[in-house]
């Protein structure tokens, strides 16, 4: 959870927004149900405020608040949803989570928790590490699992499809204390994903909390996850499978698009920096990461989206890469309930057998076009030559001589486990492995250094960790939106600032993402005050600031160490200089209050409303690392922008020349 003194600002443009029905069918809460809905909500509240005082357990007491902040973020939002002249069941939907969410609190204050143990579905809670708001998710649990005994079970992730009427009240609706599929022997979690965002940026980081969470609960193999997951959930689960190709026994994709230009029917390229981040979740460039999991995938006959499918097979096919196709006959976008058989019992029979355990795979074939999705088995791929472009590793032991011999491409740093071989041959160079680094260390690093491998040792690998030359690696690649995956806080300037006309953008950008990501990633960001940044804020977060060096003093103390030059008459950079009346900059660089955290300048997510109404394949980044956009503010009190200049730093937080 958050420090809890951060103060979590609900803007004011928030509260005019969450006036207007946002999407196709909402309304305010019904006026009958209206009365009793905040009645319980406000009953509830006080139960949970009671709990927290006694200093409940923060995950039981999740599973409690989760209820709350269903119904409270489709109050705020108008999310009772209707079709046509039919009555809403949302009000219904809002009181039985109310409902359940009262009866579990309950339960907590007499020191009580049944559901986190009893067998059916359910839905339960965790605190996000992004921004300290309450997620759900649903857990499928069958018969005879013990969280206590020393059996260790199956998993499987399922991931939903689009719904444009989901909230936190449906979803509840949908899976608690519905039956078990039967025959179902293992665990079974549905995500919420933060709502419909094909699983990206925030969304991405809720499958990998919900699956920390589910982990905390139960004993789970981690050699038998299963991902799967159909239309919208397909697209997540071709890009999360392909992404981390290690961390599954199979995974299921059926119908989901796997990427922009032919899903989007787009004939014209994107700008430069929109382009090269394309790559980043656009699964099809990944298809040669089949070759490190199994993969089954499903399309209806006669759906438009089977394309997706073939696609990947075919991709995959010019690597000698298998993978399995099922096709509906007959059926649009769709399950056909005997092919939806054949399709779990591929699963079921992968998740028997489960990955091999550690070392794993004996032969690899990864690509990767950022340091974000950087893993294979024994493999970390530390850093990439040219950013966006395809990095390739691959080969394997050989079973003669008990070399690991690897072919790279486009790889500048790799990370390699010490004890799946004695020697490594990069690139026709071998190299010390197990003794490598006096054997003080469980992986040994390796940097490409006038276009041959060198060995680090164990001074120079500590060294290294470190990243003291500032290059692009996991987590510090960005773009701009990556900053939104980890813990971060906006912090506002309390100052004079240089330009009033650029602090009045800068504070209506930062009104935006709040009211954007409240909204669309279902969390409030969190918000201080320059003054009240803490070391804590600098040691575990990003920072992200508005404002200038006059208004902002965090701002102010960075800007020297920042790729731009900022006075009061201009914003200097890439040897132009721009007037702050009317241009404002959007930047993320390395912390240099602490490199390993980013910092990012008058940016929240660059795509916005319209792209998240349009189509979960919008949602890619439209600013690079850095950008300068010209602003002019509108009658009702809003801005439009021209992206005047934007790119990308290359491997080493530098602009390409």
């Amino acid at each position: 959870m958050l420090v809890h003194r951060l103060s979590f600002v609900i803007l004011s443009i928030i509260a005019a927004a969450t006036s207007i029905c946002q999407s196709a069918g909402a309304q305010p809460v019904p006026a009958d149900q209206e009365a009793e809905i905040r009645a319980r909500l406000a009953q509830l509240n006080r139960a949970v405020d009671t709990l927290q005082q006694t200093k409940t357990d923060e995950s039981p007491l999740a599973d409690v608040r989760v209820f709350a902040k269903a119904v409270d973020w489709a109050l705020r939002h108008h999310e009772f949803y209707k079709r046509g002249s039919k009555p809403t069941v949302y009000g219904k939907y809002a009181l039985d989570a109310l409902a359940i969410g009262l009866e579990r609190a309950e339960q907590l204050a007499a020191r009580s928790t049944p559901w986190r143990t009893a067998p059916g579905r359910t839905i339960v809670g965790y605190v996000s590490r992004i921004d300290g708001s309450v997620q759900p998710y649903a857990v499928s649990v069958p018969e005879g699992v013990d969280p206590k005994s020393g059996t260790r079970w199956p998993l499987h992730v399922k991931l939903h499809g689009r719904g444009g009427t989901r909230n936190e009240i449906r979803f509840v609706n949908e899976h608690h204390g519905k039956p078990l599929p039967a025959g179902q022997d293992w665990i079974q979690i549905d995500v919420f994903g933060r709502t419909d965002n094909a699983y990206r940026f925030a969304g991405e980081t809720d499958v990998f909390e919900a699956i920390d969470d589910v982990k905390r609960r139960f004993r789970i193999d981690e050699q038998r996850v299963t991902l799967w997951g159909f239309s919208m959930g397909g697209a997540g689960a071709w890009h999360l499978g392909l992404h981390h190709p290690s961390k599954w026994s199979s995974v299921g994709p059926g119908a989901g698009f796997v990427d922009f230009y032919d899903y989007q029917k787009q004939t014209e390229k994107r700008t430069s920096h929109q382009h090269r981040t394309l790559h980043i979740y656009d699964a099809l460039d990944y298809a040669v990461n089949a070759f490190n999991v199994p993969i089954c995938t499903y399309g209806g006959e006669l759906d438009a989206q089977l394309v997706a499918s073939t696609a990947m097979v075919d991709a995959a096919k010019k690597h000698d890469v298998p993978i399995k196709l099922l096709i509906g006959p007959g059926m649009g976008h769709k399950f056909h309930p005997e092919v939806y058989k054949d399709f779990m019992a591929f699963h079921v029979a992968k998740s028997k057998q489960g990955r091999k355990r550690y070392p794993g795979l004996r032969e690899i074939s990864f690509i990767t076009y950022t340091p974000k999705y950087n893993a294979c088995e024994w493999l970390t791929v530390e850093e990439l030559t040219t950013m966006y472009e395809p990095a390739t590793v691959r080969g394997k032991v050989d079973p003669k001589t008990g070399v690991l011999r690897l072919k790279t491409q486009n790889v500048a740093a790799v990370q390699i486990a010490r004890d799946i071989a004695d020697f490594v041959e990069l690139d026709g160079r071998e190299l010390p492995l197990n003794s490598a680094a006096e054997g003080l260390l469980p992986e040994v690093y390796y940097v490409r250094s006038d276009d041959r491998w060198e060995l680090l040792d164990y001074e120079d690998s500590r060294d290294f960790t470190e990243n003291p030359r500032l290059h692009k690696r996991k987590n510090l690649q960005g773009p701009i939106d990556d900053a939104f995956m980890e813990p971060f806080v906006c912090v506002k300037g309390t100052g004079t600032p240089f330009s009033p006309a650029h602090q009045a953008w800068a504070d209506w950008t930062l009104a935006r993402f709040s009211r954007e990501f409240d909204k669309w990633l279902r969390g409030r960001i969190p918000v201080i005050d320059d003054k009240r940044l803490t070391k804590d804020d600098v040691q575990n977060r990003n920072l992200i600031l508005f404002g200038d060096p006059g208004s902002n003093s965090v701002l102010a103390d960075v800007i020297d160490r920042l790729p731009i030059e900022w006075t009061p008459t201009g914003i200097t950079l890439n040897g132009a200089t721009y007037d702050p009346s009317t241009h404002g900059v959007a930047l993320i660089y390395p912390n240099p209050l602490n490199p390993r955290k980013y910092v990012v300048v008058n940016s929240g997510h660059t795509f916005h409303e319209k792209d998240f109404k349009a189509s979960n394949s919008w949602l890619f980044p439209r600013l690079g690392d850095i950008a300068v956009q010209e602003f002019e503010k509108q009658k009702d009190g809003s801005y439009t922008e021209t992206t005047v200049w934007a790119e990308l730093f290359d491997s080493s937080w530098k602009l390409p020349k």
